[in-house]
């Protein structure tokens, strides 16, 4: 389907998107072929910001158990587009995490998908590591990598070959709402939508503010990853790997390493940068725990993680302002859950959500507990 414009100023949708990231454009690619959409977004390239900056991984045991479900049901999604594509957007690469017996147990015990890997297995898969800085580790070997430009553009593609409308440079500056639907003005455009999706990420608050919607208590949070060059030969095809309490994680980056120090520092909303100090005190550590002897940075950036108090994602119809829609506080989940959070996002919109799929909807819903 294609958007109706009224004329020459005004744009008529029967949804509109808020945000051109990894949120936004997946949900444009589950509801275009059954409704008219519109996506805008304020800067003039899509996933101009935390999407394009991820760490590029799916962990199907990462996160709580909701955000487990999502990330095994977006995996086989993937997969499946994978399929009728040149080259997969998904390729294995396992994750191994390290810490003491007792500390190890209890991911075990926690996880049942994880397997016990001794000091020698371990050493087996990575062995680039000190043997003395750990002494047991688990292994998630259902982990993967994502391509993430591929999947952004598949949905980007598929998304417009549906009928979905996309506006660059067009951010949302005054919105009125009243029983007919909501009136915008996005960058040079008027348009006029019956739903709103809250897709904007960081920005998220200040979205729902501009369309006079409770707070939902969302705070951005930095996170920076950087690529590092190293004396030694790195794998391609080696793990990654994190400490049990997750306070950094290295994989291969083709011949370099993919490092993070796992911050989590409240940032406002805006273009994030790397504070370079993080990164000094990074590369000590990982020199600390492996052989590899990293001798500089190649690149390095900064995303914004936008999570609520419990750490879900909010997803769902908000109970003040009719058809205004939450799709926001992905935090670190955001390209793991993509396919199937899109897809469910989607059948809530269109009231064709299936009743097996009640329960997990309730999970992410805007009126649950703690929430506000």
């Amino acid at each position: 389907m294609n958007v109706d414009v009224v004329n020459s100023d005004v744009v008529k949708a029967d949804v509109v998107i808020i945000g051109g990231g990894i949120a936004g454009l997946s949900l444009a690619w589950a509801l275009a072929p059954t409704r008219t959409v519109v996506l805008v977004e304020a800067e003039p390239a899509l996933a101009f910001h935390t999407s394009a900056r991820s760490a590029r991984q799916m962990q199907p045991h990462y996160g709580p158990a909701v955000i487990q479900e999502l990330t095994r049901r977006s995996i086989a999604m993937v997969e499946d587009i994978s399929a009728t594509l040149a080259a997969p957007i998904l390729i294995p690469r396992p994750l191994i995490m390290l810490g003491n017996h007792a500390e190890v147990a209890e991911l075990l015990a926690g996880q049942p998908g994880l397997k016990l890997l001794g000091h020698t297995q371990a050493m087996a898969l990575s062995p680039d590591l000190r043997p003395d800085t750990f002494f047991a580790a688990a292994l998630d070997d259902s982990a993967k990598e994502v391509d993430v430009p591929a999947l952004l553009e598949y949905y980007r593609r598929q998304g417009l070959a549906a009928g979905a409308t996309v506006l660059l440079s067009a951010p949302v500056t005054t919105v009125q709402h009243d029983d007919t639907g909501f009136t915008l003005t996005a960058g040079e455009h008027e348009i006029k939508a019956s739903v709103v999706v809250n897709a904007a990420g960081a920005w998220a608050q200040e979205v729902a503010t501009l369309c006079g919607v409770p707070s939902q208590s969302l705070i951005p949070y930095r996170r920076s990853v950087a690529i590092v060059s190293t004396a030694g030969p790195v794998n391609p095809a080696g793990p990654m790997v994190e400490p049990f309490d997750e306070s950094y994680y290295f994989r291969p980056h083709g011949g370099n390493l993919l490092i993070s120090p796992c911050e989590s520092v409240p940032a406002p909303a805006g273009d994030a940068q790397v504070v370079d100090a993080d990164i000094r005190a990074l590369i000590e550590r990982i020199d600390a725990v492996t052989t590899l002897g990293i001798t500089g940075v190649v690149r390095a950036w900064t995303g914004l993680r936008t999570e609520a108090p419990d750490g879900i994602p909010v997803v769902g119809f908000d109970a003040a302002v009719p058809n205004f829609f939450w799709l926001a506080g992905q935090g670190g989940y955001g390209i793991q859950t993509s396919a199937a959070l899109a897809t469910l996002a989607a059948a809530m919109i269109t009231g064709t959500l299936p009743a097996a799929d009640q329960e997990l909807a309730g999970e992410l819903s805007p009126q649950r507990a703690g929430v506000l």
